[in-house]
């Protein structure tokens, strides 16, 4: 049996990342490239074959790109479809914090309380009160979320990493995730619908535009989201949830007519009956024509016909009636609710079968 080391994170291998926008050349060649928000999303990997993929199921160009800060080249397209869908992992999959990056790397990482680089409190905050998230972002930390996500419909097995920047889309991607978590308990995978929505408010008098990332269940009602954890063929067909359950098959009926010709006693005929009544394939009161063959195949035991042949057995036979006509054959009166019917219009049991009629 494997083992593992307990201070390592556990996670799925990144295939590529869900960006909301792109950079395009600057015309002024002694500044950089000019970053363009999108309104669909932009998929980039190290790998073309990923890239083709989302291309030819997302719509959109495929192209070689360079990020910034950056000198290995990727590829990318900036998808057409409105939407993406995926599935989230079990978990807490919202990674969030306040981030500064430089050419450097990642300058600052801070919780809002406390800089988790340099263990200190929050620098912006110090520097700059309560108000700080309304500097530009070259001057404070920028609200930094990240989801990995699976794209069932691309190739292999790992996670697409999407982020954003916007300080709305991090309260808002906090708070819908949370709502589920808190239902689900994070234990089993939630399929979601991803878009990118474009809004606008008014601050100090201005109309400002921003996007938000919305990442929303991708499931029937909305009881299914709440309502605890999902299998995983749920989460990959999602519709299958309200679909109705397939009825069972029914029961094969056991062959009652066969196993009452196999018995030698008007008795034996008899309980064939009381299970077929038990199991609800005949009717209580004989008037199916199950019962009307039950009944058939006891009045011939009675009258000593072979049930397998049809042949009547000699007249003369010691088992034979006697001289008032009623056949010597042993009964118990059960006096159960589920007794077989004493007469029919078409077929009747015998008094020997009847219950309380016929034996001695």
């Amino acid at each position: 049996m494997g083992s593992r080391i307990l201070t390592m994170k556990r996670q799925a291998a990144e295939l590529g990342r869900i960006r909301t926008g792109y950079s395009r050349p600057n015309p002024n060649p002694g500044k950089g490239p000019i970053p363009v928000k999108s309104k669909t999303f932009v998929l980039s990997s190290h790998s073309r074959e990923y890239i083709a993929a989302a291309a030819e199921l997302y719509g959109g160009r495929v192209e070689q790109w360079t990020p910034q800060r950056s000198s290995v080249a990727q590829w990318r397209v900036i998808t057409e479809a409105p939407e993406l869908r995926a599935i989230l992992p079990a978990g807490d999959v919202l990674n969030q914090s306040y981030e500064m990056w430089g050419g450097g790397g990642c300058e600052r990482r801070c919780d809002g309380v406390t800089e988790s680089i340099s263990r200190r409190p929050c620098v912006c905050l110090a520097k700059y009160g309560e108000e700080w998230h309304k500097r530009p972002p070259t001057q404070v930390c920028r609200p930094t979320s990240r989801i990995g996500a699976f794209l069932p419909d691309l190739p292999d097995l790992g996670v697409w990493r999407l982020e954003t920047k916007s300080y709305y889309a991090a309260d808002v991607l906090a708070g819908g995730l949370d709502t589920v978590l808190q239902a689900t308990g994070g234990t089993g995978m939630l399929p979601v619908r991803m878009w990118i929505e474009q809004r606008s408010r008014v601050v100090d008098g201005k109309t400002k535009q921003y996007q938000v990332v919305m990442v929303v269940p991708s499931l029937p009602k909305l009881r299914h989201a709440l309502s605890g954890p999902i299998s995983t063929a749920a989460a990959l067909d999602p519709s299958s949830l309200d679909r109705p359950a397939i009825a069972a098959a029914p029961a094969d009926v056991p062959d009652y007519v066969a196993e009452a010709r196999q018995c030698r006693t008007v008795e034996d005929a008899r309980a064939v009956w009381h299970r077929a009544n038990k199991a609800g394939h005949v009717d209580p009161k004989g008037s199916d024509e199950l019962s009307q063959r039950l009944v058939q195949i006891a009045q011939d035991i009675a009258a000593g016909v072979d049930t397998q042949t049809g042949e009547a057995a000699d007249q003369d036979d010691e088992h034979g009636p006697d001289g008032d006509g009623v056949y010597d054959a042993e009964f118990v009166d059960d006096q159960d609710d589920d007794e077989p019917p004493t007469a029919y219009p078409s077929a009747a049991w015998p008094e020997v079968a009847a219950p309380g009629g016929g034996g001695r």
